[in-house]
């Protein structure tokens, strides 16, 4: 039987950033979770300041991306994409994924991810 849930309201301000330790100048805030009562799925916001860059990594489950602003370069198994405010991405899980910020100007997504631990695992090259 599915967990119950309620209805949830979090307002902008309701999020607390934390520097992501294995990245270099990238923030998380959750802005949805299991920790707010979400049983089944994850909302998160990321922050990839301008120069910031997150080392090649693997997890363990799938993530829905979508670009809020900014325009970074994302790798994606052995292709380079450059996505901007309103690109959508679909990362499967187990797949080796990084991130470079080169512009001026940071660049902030969205995140959805199934609810649980989401440990990342660095990929040596």
């Amino acid at each position: 039987m599915a967990q119950q849930s309620s209805p949830l309201i979090r307002r902008e301000s309701d999020a607390e950033y934390e520097t992501v330790d294995a990245a270099e100048g990238l923030r998380k805030g959750v802005l949805v979770g299991e920790e707010h009562g979400a049983p089944n799925l994850a909302i998160r916001r990321f922050v990839l300041e301008a120069g910031g860059e997150v080392p090649k990594h693997t997890n363990d489950v799938e993530h829905e991306q979508y670009v809020l602003e900014g325009e970074y370069v994302v790798g994606i198994g052995d292709e380079e994409h450059t996505v901007g405010a309103g690109d959508s991405l679909h990362i499967p899980a187990g797949t080796v994924h990084w991130y470079r910020n080169d512009g001026d100007e940071p660049g902030a997504f969205i995140c959805a991810v199934p609810a649980g631990d989401d440990e990342i695992r660095l990929v040596e090259d």
